[in-house]
């Protein structure tokens, strides 16, 4: 089995690092490149033109390029999916961390308001939040940022309970410092590569839990393209226009297929390197 994987390894670790890639690539392109604005702007002479060599992904039925709007869509949905991520990771690690170094009441109170969370699906607590909150790019953050939280705050926990009973933890409290202190100072840094791998993977799941929360209407906002509502709004014209629907489901599962497969490298790397 080890071997197999062994050699499966590269070419899933080179197509992850070309999918990845190919999403910074595209981000960056809508971020600098003044020629996807002018792709945004309607053009009713155009609407519903196949694509072309004047316009690669066709175009939507107001006239607006759909290669510059899955572009565009791209630096949103990363955005979100980025804010979301980073927002659980700020508010999990130092949770699971506190409760790891802490034990008792604190461990507790943490395991019971995971189990809270978890109780509840992913994606409908994403839509009760976004509702309650108002539609918006910003809702959405927090709507996948909270249920984020205890992702990272379990990890955090499971992983630094280990490490608190080892000889440079015992060290440090036996040379004065508290065991919050120890934990930030000296569990925290080994955590680093585990953060890393789950942080890519749930960047995964954020971009395909925010193409879900602008897919009803409860993600970004027009006129900011969103992968999710170009789907939506592609619904009704796939007999007429297919290719509406093609691009933005293409780069929305190649996205989700390259980040995810991305931490599934740095897992099985992290993973042989504490082997060794």
């Amino acid at each position: 089995m080890n071997a197999i994987a062994a050699r499966r390894s590269p070419p899933l670790a080179l197509l992850a690092g070309a999918l990845s890639v190919g999403l910074c690539v595209a981000v960056a392109l809508a971020s600098l490149t003044p020629l996807f604005d002018a792709g945004l702007r309607l053009d009713v002479a155009a609407r519903l033109a196949p694509p072309s060599w004047g316009h690669w992904f066709g175009t939507d039925p107001l006239g607006r390029d759909v290669f510059a709007m899955v572009a565009v869509g791209a630096r949103t949905s990363l955005a979100v999916a980025a804010g979301a991520v980073l927002l659980g990771m700020l508010l999990g690690t130092p949770l699971g961390l506190s409760a790891a170094a802490q034990g008792g009441v604190a461990d507790e109170l943490l395991a019971r308001a995971n189990d809270l969370l978890f109780a509840f699906p992913a994606l409908l607590l994403a839509v009760l939040l976004s509702a309650a909150l108002g539609p918006g790019a910003l809702t959405a953050v927090i709507a996948i940022g909270v249920f984020n939280v205890p992702v990272f705050a379990r990890l955090v926990r499971g992983s630094a309970l280990p490490l608190m009973t080892r000889d440079f933890v015992l060290a440090a409290q036996v040379a004065g410092r508290s065991r919050i202190a120890t934990a930030y100072v000296h569990v925290l840094p080994n955590l680093a590569g585990l953060l890393i791998v789950q942080a890519a993977i749930q960047l995964s799941l954020a971009i395909g839990a925010e193409a879900a929360l602008s897919y009803v209407g409860l993600g970004a906002q027009p006129p900011a393209p969103s992968w999710g509502r170009m789907l939506n709004e592609a619904q009704t014209l796939v007999g007429v226009a297919p290719w509406l629907a093609w691009f933005p489901g293409l780069a929305l599962a190649l996205a989700v297929l390259g980040l995810g497969l991305l931490g599934d490298g740095l897992a099985r790397r992290l993973a042989v390197r504490g082997r060794r």
